[in-house]
């Protein structure tokens, strides 16, 4: 069982991105705490929760189709490094701000547009070089042992964050998060992947209508991504305005708070855990749908509780459900496209994924404001439960996959 869990780890080079991957996104969890809390501690309005998290992503909606024909063009591993480089940057400019005594949230909502722009580059690189480590039978496996490195630093990261954001102040969350990022320019490297980008003079435009087209001559590939963006647009909310249920509903501090994020990372690790045990299975596409319908139930079920037990063990499953989903549709993504137009397709998919996340967030946080978060998320949870059952019953396609 164990080594089926874990099969793609017997690939030295995937294992040793893994490793650096995992490391660095500890130290954004670390910051991903702090930022959170901050910004709504100096705004003392929600809506700038969702402000945040809308200019974090928007560049990804923005400029990932460029980074995916750039990925298909250069060397992703320079790519990569590329965007760790200005990640980093970033992370030592904000701790110096606070240390400094002189950030406002506008600094910190700049920083997360320049961030979402090094990772509108890096993200469609890394999607494509990550099927080069491994032999294409065990691509499931490690895209959801890919999705346990991102989903423990949940775990890990919060708790370290919410010791050193309580102990020693939101500085060190920054600058940990900074020196994190050493970790993967290090493993990229050290990395030889097997993929050579071929010698293109067609003007970038062009490439970018080749993706589109490869996608639109696939029916099944436009559902996925279709439903990537509205999962991540009504599911991601669930995340965002955490720190509101903390700290209004629940009258919690910085800590209630980490343990809200450690819950949900603990249920994500679940998911993935059991997308990895299984990903061998077919009817992908039918755990996807049915995995949405029972996300939005969830949903449901955290937004209006108020027992805290009960609320910590449907976020707990909701991040379980929202982590499988997302693997299942990431893996028939990846295995329809070919090595070829993986940077375009991916960067395509990226735009869906996580386009949905800005457009939900600044919409919700504009209704949360006046309408209250438990409202605005019992009507996501609907939302998402309608999805799943229309993908059931009426438009079969994803779920026959």
């Amino acid at each position: 069982m164990l080594e089926r869990t874990f099969k793609a780890f017997q690939y030295p080079q995937f294992r040793l991105m893994w490793l650096g991957a995992c490391t660095s996104s500890i130290g954004t969890w670390m910051q991903s705490l702090a930022q959170s809390w901050l910004v709504l501690e100096i705004s003392r309005n929600p809506f700038y929760l969702g402000l945040d998290s809308f200019l974090g992503q928007i560049p990804i909606f923005l400029f990932s189709i460029v980074g995916g024909v750039v990925a298909d063009r250069m060397d992703r591993r320079r790519v990569l490094i590329g965007s760790q480089v200005v990640q980093m940057s970033c992370a030592f400019l904000l701790a110096a701000l606070f240390a400094a005594g002189v950030v406002h949230v506008w600094h910190i909502m700049a920083l997360s547009f320049v961030v979402g722009t090094a990772q509108a580059f890096g993200g469609p690189a890394y999607q494509a070089l990550v099927p080069t480590l491994v032999k294409s039978e065990d691509l499931p496996n490690a895209i959801a042992l890919n999705s346990i490195q991102f989903n423990l630093a949940r775990i890990i990261g919060p708790v370290l964050g919410g010791l050193a954001l309580t102990q020693l102040g939101a500085s060190w969350c920054f600058s940990l998060n900074g020196v994190s990022f050493i970790a993967v320019i290090v493993t990229l490297f050290l990395v030889r992947p097997d993929f050579s980008p071929k010698k293109d003079t067609r003007p970038m435009l062009d490439s970018m209508k080749q993706g589109i087209s490869f996608i639109r001559e696939r029916p099944e590939m436009g559902s996925l991504i279709v439903i990537a963006f509205l999962m991540t647009m009504f599911g991601f909310p669930l995340v965002v305005f955490l720190p509101v249920f903390a700290r209004d509903i629940f009258h919690l501090g910085p800590d209630g708070f980490r343990n809200f994020l450690v819950v949900s990372g603990a249920g994500s690790v679940l998911g993935a855990l059991l997308v990895a045990t299984f990903h061998q299975g077919r009817k992908k596409g039918r755990l996807a749908v049915i995995g949405l319908a029972v996300l939005g139930l969830l949903v449901v079920a955290f937004s209006l509780s108020r027992f805290l037990p009960l609320s910590l063990l449907a976020l707990f499953l909701a991040s379980a459900a929202l982590m499988t989903c997302f693997a299942m549709i990431s893996s028939l993504v990846q295995l329809i496209c070919t090595d070829e137009m993986r940077g375009r397709v991916m960067s395509v998919y990226n735009v869906a994924f996580r386009g949905g996340m800005p457009f939900g967030s600044l919409i919700t946080g504009y209704y949360v404001k006046d309408l209250g978060a438990p409202v605005v998320l019992t009507v996501c949870g609907v939302l998402l439960v309608a999805m799943g059952l229309y993908l059931m019953l009426v438009q079969k396609k994803v779920y026959e996959l």
